[in-house]
């Protein structure tokens, strides 16, 4: 079985490398979606994972990324996991 949560942020950004007269040269913002999916059995309690799970493990890298400038991020890991930080 696969289940999903959906989270979201607002992050902001720029194309350095396209021309200076392109739209998105300047600084800008955007509404991001992020869709995790979780896949296994079904357990003892009749889920796949708790929701609240995946939360405690996602909301970490969604904080850092909320309300960010995306070029000044780096890659980076959070328990195992890269991520851009």
């Amino acid at each position: 079985m696969k289940i999903f949560k959906d989270f979201t942020f607002e992050a902001a950004h720029k194309l350095p490398l396209v021309p200076q007269d392109h739209k998105c040269f300047n600084l800008h913002g955007h509404s991001f979606r992020v869709r995790i999916y979780v896949e296994g059995n079904i357990n003892e309690m009749g889920w796949v994972m708790d929701f609240a799970d995946i939360k405690l493990l996602c909301e970490p890298i969604i904080d850092v990324l909320d309300h960010s400038y995306l070029n000044n991020q780096s890659r980076t890991c959070y328990k195992n996991q890269c991520y851009c930080n």
